[in-house]
């Protein structure tokens, strides 16, 4: 049976109303959620908009530590997760025990924790970073002073890359759907799309691939960018035209980029980059959170004020409005 879209809108805006609740939904969310929320964007980004927000609940459209973000940096306020299920396998890769332990091996040294990390582990980091503003937070850490970077390794990499410090130790962490975007695919899209820019997240694990193309001259240097979801989405927004563009991150991001430029030609590098996390917050599960009040998303408070200093102290050296992971 066909699913009556305006009614289920309609309902959906009614209950919201209702329940002065804000929706706001990952760019990785399938196109339906995307469209009715009052804001999409990253996970910062939006635990930032609901902070400052009228509303004194929040439906965060996303994955479980998105959710945990929005109750950090909004104790006040009740935060829904539509489905309880939907966790990361980039959170998952280190646990707060294992990131003492970590600690207690490299005494001295400085804990960043990228914002794609559960609460627990960003009460035991020094300060947070998003895909964007990584390099700028590492650049305010003494330079002698030995860093562990977490969770990610791809974005590690890069990082060490920008700011060329060898003295960040990585912890091997992953996003299994990043991890799949691998160099061959890279290849063959831009063996099929030879004169198309590309766009890479620097979770992917052909970020490495897409700059040695462009430092061996096989790519010019300006079609190739690495950047976060928020950075593909100002991309977006100021180019007019009708060139190909390869996009390497989840496919959810297409639906965002597709209307931020609809006369650009979006391809993903990887059709099954599918986050199945992501895509658990379907039209059903966000009615039902609606209806029923759940999943309410709850932060032991001493962990939730070691965590947001973490947050708060990576805001302060500056953040961008819309660049996070």
């Amino acid at each position: 049976m066909a699913v009556d879209h305006t009614a289920w809108a309609n309902e959906v805006r009614r209950l919201a109303k209702e329940r002065d609740a804000l929706i706001i939904a990952h760019n990785y969310q399938v196109p339906q959620i995307q469209d009715i929320a009052d804001h999409v964007g990253d996970s910062l980004y939006l635990s930032r908009i609901a902070a400052t927000a009228p509303h004194s609940e929040i439906v965060f459209c996303g994955v479980h530590f998105m959710a945990e973000t929005a109750k950090i940096l909004s104790p006040d306020k009740r935060v829904l997760l539509p489905d309880a299920e939907a966790g990361c396998s980039l959170a998952d890769t280190i646990t707060a025990d294992q990131l003492r332990e970590w600690k207690a091996e490299h005494p001295g040294a400085a804990v960043v924790a990228y914002v794609n990390t559960s609460a627990a582990v960003k009460a035991e980091t020094d300060i947070c970073c998003t895909s964007s503003n990584a390099a700028d937070v590492i650049r305010t850490i003494p330079a002698d002073q030995d860093i562990l970077f977490l969770p990610d390794r791809h974005l590690g990499e890069h990082v060490r890359r920008m700011t060329g410090r060898d003295n960040i130790h990585l912890w091997q962490g992953q996003c299994h759907v990043h991890e799949g975007i691998t160099p061959t695919k890279l290849l063959g899209a831009l063996a099929d799309n030879p004169d198309a820019d590309v766009l890479v997240h620097p979770e992917c694990a052909c970020a490495n691939t897409a700059l040695s193309l462009v430092g061996s001259g096989q790519i010019a240097s300006e079609r190739v960018r690495i950047t976060s979801t928020g950075g593909m989405t100002t991309i977006a927004g100021g180019r007019p035209g009708t060139r190909t563009v390869l996009v390497a991150t989840e496919t959810g991001m297409l639906h965002q980029l597709r209307k931020l430029s609809p006369t650009t030609r979006w391809e993903p590098v990887d059709d099954d980059a599918i986050c199945p996390y992501m895509k658990m917050t379907d039209a059903d599960a966000l009615l039902h959170s609606l209806r029923t009040g759940t999943v309410e998303i709850e932060v032991d408070p001493v962990i939730a004020d070691r965590a947001r200093a973490s947050v708060e102290k990576m805001i302060a050296i500056g953040s961008p409005s819309r660049g996070g992971e």
